[in-house]
């Protein structure tokens, strides 16, 4: 079995004004073949926006980039990796308490190595969101272009490791989504002439539980 949870009609007000955060645990099989065959799955994949972003900003052109001191003074080398954070992000600190790895990746602009792909990156981009206006405001990853993104990396993850234990990854691995909180902040409220016009907040809240669901699914 996987859990799965999606805020209740009557709850999804109070979720979206704190930011959606999702976490897919898909099943573990006996037969996967692991990297690291102590860690509790074989992977950890992100989407979202800059709470999980470890770097793929930095590879596309955009103003929404950390890229400087002093982000990064307390991370591995005190270097500006990209993070939102003076250190590590919700998504390393995944990856290491399941026994995976102790960073997880950005997609883009990182130097991935085989054993990189097979545990794991993050696609997040730092101003993204489930409405599709809100990463056209910054010039940003949409959603949709995280998942175009993550096709390719499932044929270079086949590449790698061959259909049979590529399949294995993909379907034991951890999912991570993380996103809601710059609908919000940098769309709905910042630009009230825009979203305000056709959604109640009420109508927005739903509005982006509607788009979370359809993203997982």
């Amino acid at each position: 079995m996987f859990s799965f949870y999606l805020p209740s009609s009557s709850s999804r007000v109070a979720a979206a004004s704190l930011g959606l955060f999702i976490l897919l645990l898909l099943p573990i099989t006996p037969q996967s073949s692991y990297l690291n065959r102590t860690a509790a799955v074989p992977a950890v994949i992100a989407f979202g926006d800059s709470i999980i972003d470890p770097g793929n900003n930095n590879a596309i052109t955009t103003v929404v980039r950390c890229d400087f001191p002093p982000y990064g003074e307390d991370f591995a080398g005190h270097f500006p990796s990209g993070r939102f954070s003076n250190g590590k992000i919700p998504t390393d600190f995944i990856a290491s308490k399941l026994g995976v790895k102790e960073f997880l990746p950005a997609y883009l602009g990182t130097q991935l190595r085989p054993e990189d792909l097979l545990t794991g990156v993050s696609f997040a981009s730092g101003g993204s969101g489930f409405d599709p206006l809100t990463p056209k405001i910054v010039s940003v990853l949409s959603m949709a272009d995280q998942m175009d993104l993550f096709k390719e990396y499932r044929e270079r993850v086949r590449g790698v490791a061959g259909e049979e234990r590529a399949s294995s990854i993909f379907s034991d691995s951890l999912y991570v989504v993380c996103a809601g909180s710059d609908d919000l902040a940098n769309n709905y409220f910042l630009l009230p002439h825009v979203r305000m016009k056709t959604y109640d907040f009420p109508a927005y809240a739903n509005f982006l539980a509607r788009s979370a669901s359809s993203f997982v699914e």
